[in-house]
């Protein structure tokens, strides 16, 4: 399993609405113990790398899955995907891009950046809760992922 103060998922989610939802969705199937939700790009960065206000955070002890909303403010989805897939230290970790943005340019660069999965928000509420089971389902508990 995972260490008590392990981050199982950083949830990174301007909308309060839809990290809520999100939450109580993986609560309520018991998919995770451990979330840490952040309401913008820059917050996710500093939440990362230890800096800032997670100054004294272990950024040795990296999220298990980054769910990541792709129209943040300060810094976008995009750019936050950029950095994290460009550095040896965080590419591994799974970042999958949870949007309502249907946009063919925004799901090619978001795979060319190195998204692992990009999925687009339903807009009814049972077909989002479902699609936060799923997610979560396969990344944390089918998916096979160990730190070296």
């Amino acid at each position: 399993m995972c260490a008590e103060n392990e981050v199982e998922i950083l949830l990174v989610e301007d909308n309060s609405n839809d990290a809520e939802l999100a939450l109580r969705a993986l609560k309520k199937n018991n998919i995770a113990n451990n979330i840490v939700v952040l309401g913008d790009g820059e917050q996710a960065l500093d939440f990362i790398y230890g800096r800032g206000e997670f100054a004294d955070r272990d950024v040795n002890a990296h999220p298990r899955l980054i769910l990541l909303d792709l129209k943040l403010p300060k810094i976008d989805g995009l750019e936050v995907l950029k950095v994290i897939k460009s550095d040896m230290d965080t590419k591994a970790i799974p970042v999958v891009m949870l949007t309502s943005s249907k946009e063919e340019c925004d799901i090619v660069e978001s795979y060319r950046l190195g998204v692992n999965s990009y999925i687009v928000k339903p807009v009814d509420f049972d077909n989002f809760v479902e699609s936060i089971n799923k997610i979560g389902f396969y990344w944390l508990l089918m998916n096979e992922f160990k730190r070296c």
